[in-house]
C-alpha cells in the first residue's frame, strides 16, 4: 500500500498544504503535485473533499485524506521513515496541543492584525503577542520543536517562519521582534534554511501581492 500513487491537491500559498508537502520530502515520499484554484474550485476537489470543499487533499491508494493536520499523521503513520511526532504519548499529546492551539489562536490573530488596522489591528497584534510569548518558551534553547530534527510541530508551525513575515509586511506592523523573542527568531533562520524547506517555499513577492490584494479586498467588505 505505501508504494501505491500519492497525489497531493493544493493551492500554492496555503500554508496548510506545505505543512503536507514538507512531511512528504521529509519522508521522500514521491508524489504528483495537483494545483488547485480555490477561487474556482475543480469538481475533482469537491468530490475529494465534500465536506469542507478546502485544499490540501491527500490521495493515496486511491482514497482521498482530508484536513492538513490529519494528513500529516496519517503520513507519520504510512511511512516509517524519518518519524515526525514523538513516541512517548505525553510528548505526542503536547505536540498535537501546541499544533492546534497556536493554529487556532495566532493565525486568527495573525490574520486580523494584517487585514485591518486602527484598534482592531492592536487588539488583534496584543493576541498575537500573547500567544508567541508561550510559543518562546517552547522552543527557548532548542534548535527545532523536534529537538535537532524537524519534527510534527516544526512541521505544523512552519508557516510561521516564511508566512508572519509577509504579514507583517502587508499590515504594515510587527508580529515577531527579534530582541523579544530570540528563541522563535533563531528557529525561523534554522527551519527556513533546511534544505527540504527552502526549496518549497512560494515566491515572497507572488505572496506579497497575494495578500496585498486579500487584505484591500478585505477592508473593502468590511466598510460595506
Amino acid at each position: 500500500m505505501e508504494n501505491e500513487d500519492v497525489k497531493l491537491f493544493n493551492f500554492w500559498v496555503s500554508p496548510f498544504g506545505k505543512r503536507v508537502e514538507w512531511a512528504l520530502k521529509l519522508k521522500d515520499v514521491k508524489y504528483d503535485y495537483v494545483e488547485e484554484d480555490i477561487f474556482n474550485k475543480s469538481n475533482l476537489l469537491l468530490q475529494l473533499n465534500p465536506v469542507h470543499k478546502k485544499v490540501p487533499v491527500l490521495v493515496h491508494a486511491h482514497k482521498p485524506i482530508a484536513e492538513s493536520l490529519i494528513i500529516v499523521e496519517y503520513i507519520d503513520e504510512t511511512w516509517k521513515h524519518y518519524p515526525l511526532l514523538p513516541r512517548h504519548p505525553h510528548h505526542k499529546a503536547h505536540a498535537r496541543f501546541w499544533a492546534t492551539t497556536v493554529e487556532q489562536k495566532l493565525g486568527k490573530a495573525g490574520w486580523v492584525a494584517m487585514s485591518r488596522s486602527g484598534e482592531e489591528q492592536e487588539k488583534a497584534l496584543k493576541e498575537a503577542n500573547d500567544i508567541i510569548e508561550k510559543i518562546e518558551e517552547e522552543i527557548k534553547g532548542k534548535k527545532y520543536f523536534g529537538g535537532e530534527n524537524i519534527g510534527y510541530l516544526d512541521v505544523a508551525l512552519g508557516w510561521i517562519a516564511y508566512l508572519v513575515p509577509v504579514w507583517e509586511e502587508v499590515g504594515s506592523m510587527k508580529m515577531i521582534e527579534p530582541l523579544k523573542f530570540p528563541g522563535i527568531t533563531s528557529w525561523m533562520t534554522n527551519f527556513l534554511s533546511h534544505p527540504v524547506i527552502k526549496d518549497t517555499l512560494p515566491p515572497r513577492d507572488k505572496m506579497l501581492l497575494y495578500y496585498h490584494n486579500r487584505r484591500n479586498n478585505s477592508q473593502n467588505l468590511h466598510k460595506v
